[in-house]
């Protein structure tokens, strides 16, 4: 059982204009959403701006993508609704854990992508709130034409340790689960979405656990968009147990699996100093490295800046491109 509480919109953050990417996925996609999407974007050759997104390298899917225009959808008119949800959890402080869900303006619909969001280890899904995402992925839905849910649970746990978005191994929470079952169910209820139409992302700490819980749960996901995340398992508090190379994204890949999940990644070219350091810069590149080694999808993004908000929202627009053109490509 969940209740709910009302949020006020906060206040809209600035953003930059930036150049597209369009890749093809190696899956279906639901039912009349490349007709619904693909006709909000015009055929119009992109535009070379400030920030430089590194595409595949030759002999991957990328198309050549068109500039989007502000396109005709409610978003444009008028901002999306924010809820916070309150569900069971005996491993959330106070036993609830708040799912903060905006959505566009309209009825849910099976064909609407959901965009799942992960915070940092010191922050919540208030931060997030705070930090104007919503308006801000607001305007992004009325610049591409393509609206989106957008769900954040809080991913804290009572004993105050770094969950690193994981369920521990001695039973005291469980946030992968929480994440991949109860919050899907609640923000999608009756209108199941195909994996498609999921994307997974976060900042930080929730970078990593995007990563992670998409390659140990590809049935769910088929993108993922991490900002100055982290790619092998960082567990300063011992969540994970002895086996952490189960958690560690970087060696998920020798597992195998599904070879359509599109990431992008976003580091500030300021970034903290490298993991050795107790930083993530250099993450980025070793990362898309990988994944370019198993022919899978990449692109990084490389804003001024360093391990902070400001630097992650000004690659927002990036990161939205990718999505919807993930969402709107077709094989």
């Amino acid at each position: 059982m969940f209740t709910s509480l009302s949020w006020r919109p906060l206040v809209l953050a600035s953003s930059c204009t930036v150049a597209m990417v369009a890749v093809t996925l190696a899956t279906v996609p639901s039912e009349g959403l490349v007709e619904r999407v693909e006709a909000r974007l015009p055929q119009s050759a992109p535009e070379l701006t400030a920030h430089e997104m590194r595409l595949p390298e030759e002999g991957g899917t990328p198309l050549a993508a068109p500039h989007p225009e502000p396109g005709g959808v409610a978003a444009c008119e008028e901002g999306g609704s924010d809820e916070v949800l309150a569900l069971d959890d005996d491993g959330a402080p106070g036993g609830q854990r708040p799912l903060w869900v905006h959505r566009p303006p309209g009825p849910d619909s099976a064909d609407l992508p959901v965009l799942y969001l992960l915070h940092g280890s010191a922050s919540t899904h208030v931060t997030l709130m705070e930090q104007g995402l919503g308006p801000l992925l607001d305007r992004e839905m009325c610049r591409t034409g393509v609206e989106f849910v957008v769900a954040a649970p809080h991913g804290q746990e009572s004993g105050g340790a770094a969950t690193e978005w994981a369920d521990a191994a001695d039973g005291s929470f469980g946030l992968e689960s929480f994440v991949t079952g109860d919050a899907v169910e609640a923000v999608e209820g009756e209108h199941g979405r195909h994996r498609n139409l999921r994307a997974i992302g976060g900042f930080s700490m929730g970078g990593y656990g995007a990563a992670n819980l998409a390659l140990r749960n590809t049935e769910l996901y088929t993108q993922v968009a991490s900002f100055g995340g982290y790619f092998g398992a960082d567990d300063p508090h011992g969540v994970l147990g002895d086996d952490t190379a189960e958690h560690s994204p970087d060696r998920l890949l020798d597992r195998g699996g599904p070879d359509d999940l599109r990431f992008v990644l976003v580091e500030g070219d300021d970034e903290h100093p490298g993991p050795e350091d107790g930083g993530v810069r250099g993450e980025a590149e070793r990362f898309a490295g990988l994944l370019e080694d198993r022919g899978m999808t990449v692109a990084t993004d490389h804003p001024d800046g360093g391990h902070d908000f400001e630097t992650w929202k000004s690659s927002v627009p990036t990161a939205v491109d990718f999505l919807a053109a993930g969402w709107a490509a077709s094989p």
